[in-house]
Order: structure tokens, then sequence, then C-alpha cells
């Protein structure tokens, strides 16, 4: 199936549930859905950081420190989540990611989605899959820290990023 046929729950500021529609007619349309940010760490404690491929419908060729992704229609966060690592990843067995906060983005030009954001250890080698992945390795935190500005972030991932530090850091 074509990505862009994917249907999707559209959902309100709340995150009730208002209809369903394809993930292309989602997109072209700026109506809020769901997504997943799954932050997967080494054995190490070391952050998976990949860049997209060009050919990706929203934020192409751009770097991300979460994996993830849309969730379909009457899926649950937490089910979406172990679906979206484990096919980012490219390995199966991974353990449940832990559920962390959900935050509504919404970058004021029409690209709003409720997030919930997820860690996972992943001690297995990971494939990621080449449709999804361009570039991929396990960076020390203070690798990433360093990159912030370097590299061309996804905004909803660089969000995250932001909300994540802010939740650990007890504000």
């Amino acid at each position: 199936m074509n990505p862009a046929d994917e249907i999707l729950d559209v959902v309100d500021e709340h995150d009730r549930v208002v209809g369903q529609s394809p993930r292309g007619e989602v997109y072209a349309r700026g109506l809020r859905h769901r997504c997943v940010f799954i932050q997967a760490r080494d054995a190490r404690g070391r952050v998976f950081v990949h860049r997209r491929t060009p050919t990706k419908l929203v934020f192409p060729s751009l770097y991300d420190m979460f994996v993830g992704g849309v969730v379909g229609a009457g899926e649950s966060y937490d089910d979406a989540a172990l679906r979206e690592a484990e096919e980012e990843l490219g390995v199966t067995g991974l353990p449940r990611p832990s559920y962390l906060f959900k935050f509504l983005y919404d970058d004021g030009a029409g690209r709003s989605w409720w997030s919930a954001v997820y860690e996972v250890r992943c001690e297995l080698p990971v494939r990621p899959q080449v449709e999804e992945v361009a570039w991929h390795d396990f960076l020390p935190e203070s690798e990433v820290e360093a990159r912030l500005g370097d590299w061309e972030w996804v905004p909803d991932g660089r969000a995250g990023y932001e909300k994540l530090r802010e939740y650990r850091s007890g504000r």
C-alpha cells in the first residue's frame, strides 16, 4: 500500500477522534492526527540518530533523534510505538517502549499532531528500513547536543527533544 493511502484518525485539540482520512489527505489539508516518537538507546545508553530518506512525505532528508511515525486509524499509541520502533530499527522482539508523556505539536503553518513520546532500550543489531532511513548511528547524548546547531533536524522531533529534556529535568 502507498503510505499516502494509509487511513489515520483525525483528532481534535483534546485528542478525541473526530473522523478518518487517508494520510495524503491529512497532510495536504493539515488535519490534526496522532504520532509516536520513540527515543531508542543501545546497551551503552547512546541515542539512535538517523537521517530520513529524501522520499519521505514529511521532512525529507532531515535528521531525527526519534524513531516513530503516525498512529493508524483505531490503533493505540502503545501499539504504534512498538510497531514503528521495530519497523524503523529493523528488529523484532524489541521490549515494549515505555510511555513518558504526550504533547500537541503545532508549527503554526498547518502541521499539527498529538505526539506521544516513549523510550526503549534496543540491544539488538539494528537494520533500519532503507525506505525510511538514509543514515544512522548510535551517538552519545553529548554528541546529539553538540549537533543540535549543526544539523537540520525534523522540527517536530526537535520540539519533542526539548520537551523530553524538560520532562527529565522535572520542569
